[in-house]
């Protein structure tokens, strides 16, 4: 059997190779998992994950959705370099099969992620105050990594500034509100969710120990 989602159209195959190269932007080695539930696509991909037992990362997952033509329920983890690969600038006039590679690929974060229902509103973020956040976190990491930096160095330098919570992830005064940690901020804001001048308000949703924000281009799941 064919390994490929059919889209609506040829404009939703260029959105998710957009969002896709924004993925491998962040982890040139990362993995993106398909799952098709009826006539929608998720597109789930991982921002932030822990490197071990004792890495207090926070999980940070970025779902966009896409539009199928055709009902599918292929559930695939593939690589991102990949699954671009196959993704060629023009691949002609009406064409907009989405196609896998062969194999699955491991990665942890997936077999994780959490449920599509069953969310509970608890409160929103102003958009600015995110993509402040994101910036500001960003050009921080790039101060602190030194230059030829090794993985485990650019994954503490990242742990460290994503793992914090600022004032606006703080979701109520009880100790048993959910936090939102920076790493949303820097997952919204790269995975391109948000715009500079965005000025709306990022509704926030909880479900069991995930927390969601629904920003405009996509949605971000978090787990501390």
């Amino acid at each position: 059997m064919a390994r490929l989602y059919e889209l609506v159209d040829t404009s939703s195959l260029e959105d998710v190779r957009t969002y896709l190269t924004r993925a491998r932007a962040v982890d040139a080695d990362g993995a993106v998992r398909f799952q098709g539930v009826g006539g929608a696509l998720g597109i789930w991909t991982c921002v932030l994950s822990r490197a071990g037992l004792l890495d207090s990362t926070p999980i940070v997952l970025g779902l966009r959705t896409a539009g199928l033509a055709e009902p599918s329920t292929l559930d695939a983890v593939v690589g991102l370099g990949p699954v671009l690969d196959r993704m060629p600038r023009s691949q002609g006039a009406g064409d907009s099969a989405l196609r896998l590679p062969p194999y699955d690929e491991q990665a942890a974060w997936a077999g994780i992620s959490p449920s599509l229902s069953g969310w509970e509103a608890v409160g929103e973020i102003p958009a600015q105050r995110l993509v402040e956040t994101a910036k500001a976190g960003t050009e921080e990491v790039a101060r602190t990594v030194p230059t030829d930096s090794g993985r485990e160095m650019v994954q503490r330098v990242r742990s460290a500034v994503w793992s914090r919570t600022s004032d606006w992830g703080h979701m109520g005064d009880s100790g048993e509100t959910p936090t939102v940690p920076d790493g949303a901020a820097f997952a919204a804001w790269s995975l391109g969710f948000l715009r500079s001048d965005d000025d709306s308000q990022v509704p926030v949703a909880v479900n069991g120990s995930w927390t969601r924000l629904s920003c405009p281009g996509g949605f971000v799941l978090t787990r501390t």
